[in-house]
């Protein structure tokens, strides 16, 4: 029994679809909504043959990775967060980078020599890595247009991610892996009429249209932090909402805060697109906090430590 274990936002699902228009297998998918990434303790260690792990922290996976490991299981890992240290073992092939400008979907790019490059630059504009999916792009002599349609299927899909639950998706990951199989080139994909592509970009537009109205905590020179109500469009546009504060002011830090309904908030930071390093550092001196250095979180901050958190993003990029 193969099982394939990914983030369920654009970069852990189109890494996983490249692998597998690559190398079509029969697997048990495991995956969720963004912010779930404790996902490898989900793999059974009695009748699994092999793992593929995709986009989420080795660190924060250990123990469940070294378990499988000792039961001789062969697990194929491929990341670009927070790895901690990487294990030694005859069992594991991990592929870790966590340069703040490359993903898990370049990673398998390079691994698979190119072969879907489309797909792997449309994750890339999904993650908010614009220069890298431009070079890409560059490379391969796309179009303005065609670099338009891609950088919009990667932000819908990323932002399909986001939630607390499954039901605040429009699609289930693992449902939305499999019918974006279907498409060798992502170009095919938009341009077909009433296809996902369709669907997702409606629902992205009419939620980023309430999220212009957040309600702004902190804004001065070096960052900028805005409130979310505890609605499930808010929820959905919580990540995706905070790249396009980063895109507007490049220069600055920008942090969401999503209202949770024990009081508490989901945090998503990004650090600034001109200084792409931090928000982990950041994020991990929180409880519940992770990510990497582009972009980080924080699943359950309490109300007492907001002040606490604005005075240390202010501090750590003044």
């Amino acid at each position: 029994m193969h099982y394939d274990v990914f983030n369920g936002d654009a970069d852990g699902i189109i890494a996983l679809l490249q692998l597998r228009l690559n190398d079509p297998k029969e697997s048990t998918l495991i995956t969720g909504v963004k912010r779930d990434i404790n996902l490898l303790k989900q793999v059974p260690l009695d009748g699994t043959s092999s793992v593929t792990v995709l986009d989420i922290s080795m660190e924060k996976n250990i123990t469940a990775l070294h378990q499988l490991l000792l039961k001789d299981i062969a697990v194929f890992y491929v990341d670009h967060h927070r790895s901690g240290e990487v294990p030694h073992s005859e069992h594991l092939d991990a592929l870790i980078d966590t340069d703040a400008n490359t993903c898990t979907s370049l990673l398998v790019n390079k691994y698979l020599n190119g072969k879907y490059v489309k797909w792997a630059i449309t994750a890339a504009f999904g993650d908010n890595m614009i220069n890298s999916a431009e070079k890409l792009a560059d490379e391969i002599e796309l179009s303005k247009a065609e670099r338009k349609q891609l950088k919009a299927l990667g932000i819908y899909v990323n932002y399909n991610g986001y939630g607390r639950a499954i039901d605040d998706l429009h699609f289930a990951p693992d449902d939305l892996f499999r019918q974006l199989l279907k498409y060798d080139d992502p170009l095919t994909l938009v341009n077909e009429k009433y296809s996902i592509f369709s669907q997702l970009e409606y629902a992205y537009l009419a939620d980023m249209a309430q999220a212009e109205s957040a309600n702004i905590l902190a804004n001065n020179n070096i960052c900028k932090i805005v409130q979310l109500p505890d609605d499930a469009w808010a929820r959905r546009v919580s990540g995706v909402y905070g790249n396009e504060l980063a895109n507007q002011s490049p220069n600055k830090a920008h942090a969401v805060f999503t209202s949770n309904q024990d009081g508490t908030y989901t945090v998503s930071l990004r650090a600034p697109l001109n200084n792409k390093q931090g928000a982990d550092e950041i994020c991990i001196q929180f409880p519940t906090g992770g990510g990497r250095a582009a972009a980080a979180g924080i699943n359950q901050l309490p109300v007492e430590m907001v002040e606490q958190f604005v005075a240390t993003v202010s501090q750590y990029y003044s």
